[in-house]
């Protein structure tokens, strides 16, 4: 895999083109990276106790190491 943790990357291809940002974290078995602000995932998450609220969390979800270049 040609990047590593903490290398900082330009994404290439998908709705989020053209962004850069760290790899927070990699994959090499999957040959896939998380890159910090990029393919956020909104999330709902129901109450876990009665009287809580349900909340939106934003999760970043791995996109394929192809996908993205060293700057």
């Amino acid at each position: 895999m040609h990047v590593k943790k903490d290398d900082n990357v330009i994404v290439l291809t998908g709705k989020d083109k053209g962004k850069k940002g760290a790899v927070v974290k990699a994959f090499p078995k999957e040959n896939r990276v998380v890159v910090s602000g990029v393919n956020i995932l909104k999330k709902h998450q129901r109450p876990t106790k009665s009287g809580q609220k349900g909340q939106i969390i934003e999760k970043t979800m791995p996109i394929h190491a192809s996908n993205v270049r060293k700057v």
